[in-house]
C-alpha cells in the first residue's frame, strides 16, 4: 500500500512538472515541438505495446490504422466541416475495424509471418493513398484547413496547446495499457505470451484474445492520427503510411524502451525521438547519410549493451515491477 501511494504521488508529481514546462518555453519554439512530438510517438507506441508488449506479436503495420485515422478525420472536416474532435471518434472507428478485419486472417500467424503480414497491409494502405489522389491529394498530399484558434476545431497557432493535447493522450493511453496490463484480458495476453498451446489447453480462446488487443490497439493509434494532422496541418501517404516513419520508429520506442511495460514506450521516446533530432542537427549538414548512420549506430549500441530495452539499461524494471 506504501509502495503505490508513492508510486501515485510520483506519477502526481511528473504529471505536475509536465503540465507547467511548457510555461518557461517559447510557445512556437523549436524544445516545445520535441516535446510534443516526443508525447504523440510515446502514446502511439503505448497503443503498439498492447499488442507488441502484451501478446508478442510483432505488427509492422501500425502505420495503416494511423493514416487511416489521420485521413478520416481531415476528410471529414473538408468535405463537412466536422470538428476533428468528432472525426477523432470516426477514426478510432476505422482504425479499430480495419484493425479487426486484418486481425481475422493473421492472428494465428506467429513471429516473422505475422510481421510480414501486417507490413503488407500496411504498404497496401500506402499504395493505395498514393493512387486515390481524388480522395487522399496522392501523393501531393493533404493539407488541413486552418482557422481561428479554437479547441473545438484543433486550430492553434502556438504549440502550447498541442503540448497539453499529447501529453493528454499519453496519459489517457498509458491509463489504459495499465488497466488492460491488470484485467483479466491482460492475463490471458501474458499467458499467450508466454506459452499459447498452454494458454489454449486451461481454456483461452487466443485468436479472440489477440484480435480483441489488435482492435483497441488499431483504435488507439487511429485516433492519434487526427492528432498528428492538426498538429502538422499538413501530410501525405509516404508519411503517415511510411514503413519507416511509423510503424519500425513506435515498434522500436516501445522494445528499445521496455516492451510489456506501461513505462518502456515512456522511456523509449524520451531518448529516442532526442536521440534522432540530436544525430540530424549535428551530422546532416555534413555528409549525406551520415546522421542516419550515427542514429543507428546508438541504436544498435543500445541493444547489445541492454537487450531487454532502456528500462532495465537504467535499473527501472524492478523498481517499476514492485
Amino acid at each position: 500500500m506504501k509502495s503505490r501511494s508513492c508510486s501515485t504521488g510520483l506519477v502526481i508529481g511528473i504529471l505536475l512538472i509536465a503540465s507547467l514546462l511548457p510555461l518557461s518555453l517559447h510557445p512556437q519554439g523549436y524544445s516545445i515541438r520535441v516535446f510534443t512530438l516526443i508525447f504523440l510517438f510515446a502514446a502511439m507506441a503505448q497503443s503498439w505495446n498492447i499488442v507488441g508488449g502484451l501478446a508478442n506479436q510483432m505488427s509492422l503495420g501500425h502505420a495503416a490504422f494511423f493514416g487511416i485515422g489521420a485521413y478520416t478525420s481531415t476528410l471529414l472536416l473538408i468535405g463537412m466541416g466536422l470538428s476533428p474532435w468528432l472525426g477523432m471518434a470516426a477514426a478510432a472507428l476505422l482504425g479499430g475495424a480495419a484493425a479487426a478485419l486484418l486481425s481475422l486472417p493473421t492472428m494465428r500467424l506467429s513471429g516473422h509471418y505475422f510481421a510480414l503480414a501486417t507490413l503488407a497491409f500496411g504498404e497496401v494502405m500506402r499504395v493505395l493513398a498514393n493512387s486515390w489522389a481524388s480522395l487522399t491529394g496522392g501523393p501531393g498530399g493533404i493539407s488541413v484547413p486552418f482557422g481561428e484558434d479554437s479547441w473545438w476545431m484543433l486550430n492553434f497557432k502556438s504549440t502550447r496547446p498541442h503540448y497539453y493535447l499529447t501529453l493528454a493522450a499519453l496519459t489517457a493511453v498509458t491509463g489504459l495499457f495499465v488497466a488492460i496490463q491488470r484485467s483479466a484480458l491482460g492475463y490471458r495476453l501474458r499467458a499467450v505470451r508466454e506459452d499459447i498451446h498452454a494458454a489454449e489447453v486451461v481454456g483461452v480462446d487466443s485468436a479472440r484474445t489477440k484480435i480483441f488487443a489488435a482492435t483497441i490497439s488499431g483504435a488507439m493509434i487511429a485516433a492519434l492520427g487526427t492528432l498528428y494532422a492538426q498538429f502538422t496541418f499538413f501530410f501525405d501517404p509516404d508519411t503517415v503510411f511510411g514503413i519507416a516513419s511509423v510503424s519500425i520508429r513506435v515498434a522500436l520506442i516501445a522494445i528499445l524502451g521496455g516492451a510489456g511495460l506501461a513505462i518502456g514506450p515512456i522511456v523509449g521516446a524520451f531518448v529516442i525521438i532526442p536521440l534522432e533530432e540530436a544525430a540530424n542537427f549535428a551530422f546532416s549538414s555534413q555528409a549525406a547519410g551520415l546522421s542516419a548512420l550515427v542514429y543507428g549506430l546508438l541504436l544498435v549500441a543500445i541493444i547489445l549493451i541492454e537487450p531487454r530495452g532502456l528500462v532495465a539499461l537504467l535499473g527501472l524494471r524492478q523498481r517499476w515491477n514492485r
